[in-house]
């Protein structure tokens, strides 16, 4: 996990203090972000978080649906919906609630992966009830308005969305790519969040409708309240926006399918990209899971940031590489870990696949330095502050509490996690994870195909 987006002050204490040499137990801040919770009859749980440091208030809504829990063949329905969603209710006329939110002199958005989506405003707190209406008409009344001329129009959308984001823009099926070479057809990483172009084009109306009834329920939802607000008034008005709105069917919750390479799996993809770039992955450990956080102090010592090993390296000292980047990627199901290199005009890729697997070997054998361990977790501490400057940061941070551990108030925890990682934490799951079989995969100019990586041994 990584956090992206807790109190600000008390985080920029605790940052300032580990930057300034660290800290001893006793002396770690602890964070302090006070939540109320209850959860309605209909199954909809219901966090609040009270902050009177100015008059606005976020609201932040989680259905715990993403790409994961779409079906083979019919990929792309729940980001379909982070769309279909801002599109009208039956007491929300259509395209009304950016228009409302905005008239109010607020914003909204939502967002979509493999496990969850999320919908948020922000608006004067004035404007509570406002949000918390639009949110509940959506959730409870979406089906009455949604025709085929909507399905057509926002499925064109998300079509265009595909082509600019991926098919279109270079490098951009990479990713895309990685996914079906790191999990089997079965698997529901496979597919890519915004799914493919022909089940988006065979989705019929029905089905999209049963997509929802089966999944954007109260029971399978997360609303998250966090500003100037009190909890009182915040119960009062949940009970009655979404307190009528009904259960959704039996989910039988989704096992965990935990995946593995048997062998290294290599592709090559040529594009219209001037430098050639490789992308390796590995299978690594799965969202809060304990190895989770080791994972990403490891990707941030060998590929973030320009005093990262990778990049010294390859950039600075053999300027051999344009660019370079390494990250942790969890999700609920599965884990990868992957690092990027892009080679600059005249060197391979086998030459960057060669000097990757040489500092991963030397990261498994050596470990990491005291002070770049220091400056891993100082940069995660920092993100993390950044990531929650905002009601909407705090808010989104909870829901995924809520969504994932069912707990609201794992801020401490998850802090604590990263502050415990040793030096032979970070040898230890670069040996364990990035040993076994890998994904390698070449993306190459056109015609170019002899750059890409020929396999190589460290």
């Amino acid at each position: 996990m990584r956090w992206f987006r807790i109190p600000f002050a008390a985080l920029v204490a605790a940052a300032a203090l580990a930057r300034a040499g660290g800290t001893s137990a006793a002396e770690t801040p602890m964070l302090n972000v006070p939540v109320e919770t209850f959860t309605l009859k209909n199954g909809l749980r219901v966090v609040v978080h009270e902050d009177h440091t100015a008059p606005l208030v976020a609201v932040n809504v989680w259905y715990h649906v993403g790409s994961g829990r779409e079906v083979k063949g019919r990929s792309g329905f729940a980001h379909l919906f982070e769309h279909m969603l801002f599109q009208g209710s039956k007491n929300v006329a259509d395209d009304q609630h950016f228009s409302i939110v905005q008239d109010a002199g607020g914003t909204a958005n939502g967002t979509t992966n493999a496990d969850r989506t999320n919908y948020f405003e922000m608006v004067p707190s004035n404007y509570l009830e406002t949000a918390l209406w639009l949110e509940a008409d959506r959730m409870g009344f979406l089906l009455p308005s949604l025709n085929q001329e909507k399905l057509d129009n926002q499925r064109d959308v998300v079509k265009n969305e595909r082509r600019q984001r991926y098919e279109n823009a270079p490098y951009g099926m990479g990713f895309v790519r990685l996914g079906e070479m790191l999990f089997p057809a079965s698997h529901p990483y496979h597919w890519p969040t915004i799914g493919y172009m022909e089940d988006l084009s065979a989705a019929s109306l029905d089905d999209v409708k049963g997509f929802f009834s089966q999944w954007y329920s109260p029971d399978n939802a997360c609303l998250v309240v966090a500003g100037d607000v009190k909890p009182s008034e915040v119960k009062r008005l949940a009970t009655r926006y979404f307190g009528d709105i009904p259960k959704g069917p039996a989910r039988p919750p989704l096992p965990r399918t935990p995946a593995s390479l048997a062998a290294d799996q290599r592709d090559v993809m040529e594009d219209q990209v001037t430098l050639p770039q490789i992308m390796m992955a590995w299978h690594s450990a799965p969202l809060w899971h304990k190895d989770d956080p080791v994972l990403d102090i490891l990707s941030s010592i060998l590929g973030q940031g320009k005093a990262s090993r990778l990049y010294e390296r390859l950039v600075y000292k053999e300027q051999a590489a344009q660019t370079v980047s390494s990250f942790q990627f969890t999700r609920e199901q599965a884990g990868t870990f992957h690092i990027t290199v892009q080679a600059r005009e005249g060197h391979t890729l086998s030459e960057m696949e060669r000097a990757i697997l040489e500092e991963i070997t030397r990261m498994a054998k050596e470990g990491p330095t005291e002070r770049e361990l220091t400056q891993a977790k100082n940069s995660i501490e920092a993100a993390a502050v950044r990531a929650v400057e905002t009601l909407l940061g705090k808010a989104d941070r909870i829901n995924s509490y809520m969504t994932y551990r069912g707990r609201p108030d794992l801020f401490n925890e998850e802090l604590q996690n990263y502050r415990n990682v040793t030096v032979q934490d970070v040898r230890r799951v670069a040996e364990a994870y990035l040993s076994k079989p890998r994904v390698v995969l070449s993306i190459v100019p056109k015609g170019k195909r002899e750059l890409a990586a020929a396999g190589a041994t460290p």
